[in-house]
């Protein structure tokens, strides 16, 4: 009778967890997950806030040696620039848990942006790993451009030169700077997903994922 009663009570359980069950990664093709964060000066922004912008999001971690490549080299405020100044929104994001490597309280991060030279629309701070985990952002940089419609229109490696040594910089072809020209003039992005490069974002251990 006790086997037969877990048996019963097992679709029951299942059913129940459904809930909390991990949610798939954003599809290519359709809509953007919707989130909200805080920015490093204590403002909130919505994904839908900047629909009938171009946005490309950028999972951020300073002392990854991949994401330092571009930093350091200057490559990452050239791009950003290039497509802030024409009307893509930028938003950098650092999902690294406290006590991670990666992980800024507001004022740190304040001082990194004002002192990097970047030129993002707003940074912003996920240290519970939501929004990370939304979008299934597993390297840093970990890169998604989101059309003026908010559809996910490219995911995936920054550029084709995955190393954390400046000089494969040389020739890199930017996956990011191809899909939004692709956006602009009306065709299909040509390389919708790629596999991104670099370090792994540094959620907190109890999320599952590998630091």
């Amino acid at each position: 009778m006790r086997l037969i009663a877990r048996v019963l009570l097992l679709p029951v359980l299942l059913i129940a967890l459904l809930p909390f069950a991990a949610k798939a990664a954003p599809v290519v093709g359709e809509a953007a997950p919707d989130f909200t964060l805080t920015d490093i000066n204590g403002a909130s922004h919505t994904l839908g806030q900047y629909k009938g912008s171009i946005v490309v999001l950028e999972w951020n971690n300073p002392q990854c040696p991949y994401v330092r490549k571009h930093y350091g080299s200057g490559t990452m405020q050239k791009l950003q620039k290039d497509m802030t100044k024409n009307k893509v929104v930028w938003l950098r994001i650092d999902s690294s848990a406290k006590g991670m490597e990666g992980y800024l309280e507001p004022g740190a991060a304040k001082v990194l942006a004002a002192s990097d030279g970047s030129a993002q629309t707003a940074f912003l701070l996920d240290p519970d790993g939501k929004v990370g985990k939304l979008y299934g952002a597993t390297t840093t940089p970990d890169m998604y451009v989101i059309d003026s419609n908010g559809v996910l229109q490219y995911m995936g490696a920054i550029d084709n030169a995955p190393s954390a040594d400046p000089s494969s910089l040389v020739n890199a072809k930017s996956y990011v700077r191809e899909a939004i020209e692709e956006i602009r003039s009306g065709k299909p992005v040509s390389r919708p997903i790629t596999q991104p490069y670099g370090c792994g974002v540094k959620y907190a251990p109890e999320s599952g994922r590998a630091p």
